[in-house]
């Protein structure tokens, strides 16, 4: 096979009808400098008239350094991107007629994806852009998608870096967030101070229900005691009532045992109102 030696515009020189598509390519046909048709990798035969032209279908890349753009509420706003992009094959030819012999389209995505930025953070406050920053990288890949579709480029992935407001804005978020830990510990520290005076109150709650008990326990045992001894007595004075025999030998019992324990001798000094002791003799 005769050997080939590609040019710098991507156009082979040859010494016979053969030409080889290398992988990750596609061969443009022209004749008389018109497109006639794309070959596909390997092998390919032209008549001498025609000639072939390598064309990247690859992946590329595109770097966007500190893109510019400005939220909706006036915050100027600057990210560096990357942008990983590909000629659709069904695409080659009419990329190759409008905007590149080599498929590359750089210039095109660069421009591109600066007039995304700028229109999508304008639908964005600032603090959005932070929080929301899936949702801004999200809006900013499918609009891209749309506009390099019209250059017959496909969106491989979008690479955000480097998101930066101004100095003073970002001291003003720094300022905010400060402020927020801040809050969020003494909130903290109160929910901590809460809790302890809870328990030291449910503690306190229990002792005094302890107390209560105890002394519910102990009332209630001093009653079921007097109540005991009150039921005995009334029994007792119930039995007494009923038989008067049993007070009167309990009188006669006592005067005897006082009978007993008298010396015969009568008290030396009587007061008013004492009773004198005598004993009553048979006659």
């Amino acid at each position: 096979m005769p050997t080939m030696t590609p040019r710098k515009s991507g156009h082979f020189s040859r010494e016979g009808p053969f030409y080889s598509v290398p992988t990750g390519s596609r061969g443009v046909v022209t004749q008389f400098g018109q497109i006639i048709g794309v070959e596909d990798e390997g092998l390919a035969i032209l008549p001498p008239w025609q000639k072939l032209a390598n064309f990247s279908i690859r992946a590329e890349q595109a770097d966007i350094e500190n893109a510019d753009g400005s939220t909706s509420d006036t915050q100027p706003v600057k990210v560096s991107m990357t942008v990983r992009y590909s000629i659709m094959p069904d695409k080659v030819a009419e990329v190759y007629e409008k905007y590149s012999h080599s498929g590359d389209l750089s210039s095109y995505v660069q421009t591109a994806t600066q007039e995304i930025f700028k229109a999508v953070t304008a639908r964005y406050v600032a603090t959005d852009l932070i929080a929301k920053r899936a949702n801004v990288s999200a809006d900013i890949n499918a609009e891209l998608r749309k506009k390099l579709a019209v250059y017959g480029a496909q969106v491989i992935n979008i690479d955000m870096r480097n998101f930066s407001f101004s100095p003073s804005y970002m001291e003003a978020i720094n300022d905010k967030v400060t402020q927020e830990q801040l809050r969020l510990a003494a909130e903290n520290r109160l929910r901590t101070v809460e809790a302890e005076q809870k328990q030291k109150i449910a503690i306190a709650e229990a002792e005094a229900a302890a107390v209560r008990a105890r002394a519910d326990g102990e009332a209630y045992a001093s009653l079921k005691v007097a109540t005991a001894q009150a039921e005995a007595l009334k029994i007792q004075n119930a039995a007494l009532v009923q038989n008067k025999d049993v007070l009167e030998l309990r009188r006669i019992e006592v005067e005897r045992v006082k009978a007993e324990r008298w010396n015969g001798q009568l008290p030396q000094n009587v007061y008013a109102g004492a009773p004198i002791p005598f004993l009553q003799t048979e006659r």
